[in-house]
């Protein structure tokens, strides 16, 4: 019954991360659409015009290789193996659809929304391209 609590308060959108993302990105003026659903992946910044996508991914959901990421329950172990290697193989191939329709991608991980300084420079830089 915990474990079923607990999965029900993962959000999908407007996490923390996600959050602090789109404030830093705003500040620095620039303007965004969220979740297109008729883009692969529903990505969570669509920059429509500089055909620009950010996702920002937890690193444990999207399999990162950080501390957090690389982690496997010890509960269940196969389930979350499964898991977490389907969503790997299904952001592949989101970004390769993306890829093919002119997109260009910026993967966010969780962890690395902690130093905003960098965070900031990495925004800018992808945006003003």
């Amino acid at each position: 019954m915990k474990r079923s609590e607990i999965m029900r308060r993962v959000r999908s959108k407007d996490t923390g991360p996600e959050l602090l993302v789109r404030k830093i990105t705003f500040a620095l003026g620039f303007r965004y659409r969220l979740h297109k659903k008729d883009l692969p992946g529903k990505p969570d910044l669509v920059f429509q015009g500089k055909k620009k996508i950010i996702f920002i991914h937890g690193c444990f959901w999207h399999g990162h290789r950080c501390k957090r990421g690389s982690r496997t329950p010890k509960t269940n172990r196969d389930y979350w193996i499964k898991k977490i290697t389907g969503n790997i193989e299904r952001d592949k191939r989101h970004i390769e659809e993306l890829n093919k329709q002119g997109w260009s991608v910026l993967i966010i991980w969780e962890c690395e929304t902690k130093d905003t300084d960098t965070l900031k420079k990495r925004l800018k830089n992808f945006l003003d391209d």
